[in-house]
């Protein structure tokens, strides 16, 4: 077991809404916790409880916290980016929700098992994956996420046991990829982001929408729009069109949600997912007008930066 850090403290906070954040379908071990939430950054178990504009904190330095939790994102500057109705009622009704910026093996390796999942199915295998195969942390019940090394040594049967499916023979394989040095998630950094898309996408378990999703989450690439079920069926409702491909979808989205579309779109996805969405004609979804369907996870912008080492 390691110790967790002797760092701990209080900040003033701007615009954040830790609990919408830390359940919004992106990272999916956070756990409520004393009127907080515990978990771990990389290998650094953390405390975190909001109190109005203070953020009290365990674990981790100021700075570290503030760069996982994007603290210096402009969201007002975001909002203001894409002038549609729809929008203008997701982006109120989500203030305060931000992308976090995860570790890129742990980020990558979580929404391989995403596709054809809910979120509350991804965070159960996730976090039967952190008990069989992490490190058990001082300070925090949720163990680190395991490393690739790790993962590689284990068996496809291994990480079914975890109730990964069809989807541990993908993480098995992209994790082996890591462990031997052919696949640096690192080298991603400074790749354009098409570029650094196609090379996801030869990864085992990667298509098109889980690679936007990684984009999005562990590089910034706040441009991209992953297009999941409900993502489609949104964008569709703004072309008035019943028929497109996702790649079609997808360059829709950005064009339309602008430059910061991945920020919008969460908005969107959040707030439909929860049932709090209302499209033209389509009336909110879960409600007496439309179809109750299961929910998926995925999905000029700051520059790329590192993630400090965890």
């Amino acid at each position: 077991m390691r110790k967790s850090s002797g760092h701990s403290g209080v900040i003033t906070v701007g615009e954040l809404d830790l609990a919408l954040t830390l359940n919004s379908g992106q990272a999916f071990h956070w756990t409520a916790l004393e009127d907080g939430w515990t978990g771990c950054i990389g290998d650094r178990a953390v405390f975190l409880r909001q109190r109005g504009d203070f953020l009290e904190f365990r674990g981790i330095d100021e700075d570290s916290l503030g760069f996982y939790l994007a603290l210096d994102h402009d969201l007002e500057a975001f909002r203001s980016s894409c002038d549609h109705p729809v929008v203008r009622e997701a982006a109120a009704a989500c203030q305060g929700l931000r992308i976090l910026r995860q570790p890129r093996w742990e980020c990558l390796a979580t929404f391989i098992l995403s596709p054809m999942k809910q979120v509350s199915h991804i965070r159960g295998m996730s976090l039967a994956l952190r008990k069989r195969f992490g490190t058990p942390l001082d300070g925090t019940s949720v163990p680190s996420f395991p490393t690739a090394q790790v993962l590689a040594g284990a068996t496809e049967a291994d990480l079914r046991a975890c109730g990964l499916g069809f989807r541990a023979k993908g993480l098995l394989g992209t994790a082996r990829l890591v462990a031997s040095g052919e696949f640096d998630p690192e080298k991603l950094i400074d790749l354009p982001t098409e570029e650094a898309r196609k090379v996801l996408c030869t990864l085992p378990g990667i298509g098109r929408k889980v690679a936007n999703c990684i984009l999005l989450f562990a590089y910034e690439r706040l441009e991209v729009v992953p297009v999941d079920v409900w993502i489609g069926r949104i964008l569709g409702s703004f072309r008035g069109r019943k028929k497109a491909t996702p790649s079609e979808l997808e360059r829709y989205g950005e064009r339309v949600l602008g430059p910061y579309a991945g920020y919008i779109q969460q908005w969107l996805f959040h707030q439909a997912r929860t049932g709090h969405l209302s499209l033209p004609g389509k009336g909110r979804p879960g409600g007496k007008k439309s179809a109750r369907h299961p929910s998926t996870a995925r999905t000029a912008p700051p520059s790329r930066r590192r993630i400090p080492p965890a």
